[in-house]
């Protein structure tokens, strides 16, 4: 039985945060039809404006209390949120483009309530998945690079037994578990730092897991982790 841990030296930096967690099973994530996943960024990526009212980008709250959360931890200079590299794009008017159909969900559900999402492939795990902080020494090697590129200590990190899946919390995912269109079994999280936006976190959950059942089949499951409920099975 695989788990997703989040462990204490996690809490000890951010007690107040919380992991919404959809757990897939049984999915098609093949590219059938691009263009509706296409329609569904076009129109997340306009609601996703209301994010950015405030001329200057850094002073909108969404991209703020990310910036101080990773202030909190040694991260690679230059490493943004995943919800921050997603809003820039928006401001400058770079549209995304489609990725496979999970991805695509994710990031119109991630844009449309301004909380950073992210996914990977179940199958993939070697064992359990924590977020914890980085010994430094997990192996991680991301997309286009082929390189070994390990994670600072002290670096807030998703890993298995195998290494860092993810670094600088959800900066970057590692090509090893990375969703693709063969992902029969997935792991997607929103995550939240702002207590006060629990209700929106609550809604973006139900909404993801109800286009992944609509669109790509299968089953899905919701949980919610925070420091009183710090683990759940996922497969």
């Amino acid at each position: 039985m695989k788990k997703f841990i989040v462990e204490d030296a996690f809490w000890d930096l951010f007690p107040n945060a919380k992991i919404g967690i959809v757990v897939c099973h049984n999915i098609d994530n093949a590219i059938k039809d691009e263009s509706q996943y296409i329609d569904m960024i076009r129109s997340a990526e306009q609601e996703a404006l209301k994010y950015l009212k405030n001329a200057e980008f850094s002073s909108n709250e969404v991209i703020k209390v990310w910036r101080e959360a990773f202030q909190k931890f040694k991260t690679k200079k230059g490493a943004r949120s995943s919800i921050e590299a997603l809003l820039k794009r928006v401001q400058n008017g770079n549209e995304l483009n489609a990725i496979n159909p999970l991805v695509d969900l994710y990031n119109a559900v991630s844009l449309r309530y301004g909380l950073p999402c992210g996914g990977e492939d179940i199958d993939e795990f070697a064992g359990h998945i924590r977020l914890t902080k980085a010994i430094g020494n997990e192996d991680f090697v991301t997309l286009g690079t082929g390189e070994n590129a390990p994670p600072y200590e002290g670096e807030i990190v998703y890993k298995d037994d195998a290494g860092a899946i993810c670094r600088c919390w959800n900066w970057r995912e590692s090509v090893r578990t990375m969703l693709t269109e063969k992902t029969k079994n997935a792991f997607l999280c929103i995550e939240s730092i702002d207590e006060g936006r629990t209700n929106e976190l609550e809604l973006a959950l139900n909404e993801l897991a109800k286009s992944v059942e609509n669109h790509l089949g299968g089953a899905c499951n919701i949980s919610m982790i925070d420091r009183d409920h710090k683990e759940i099975e996922i497969a």
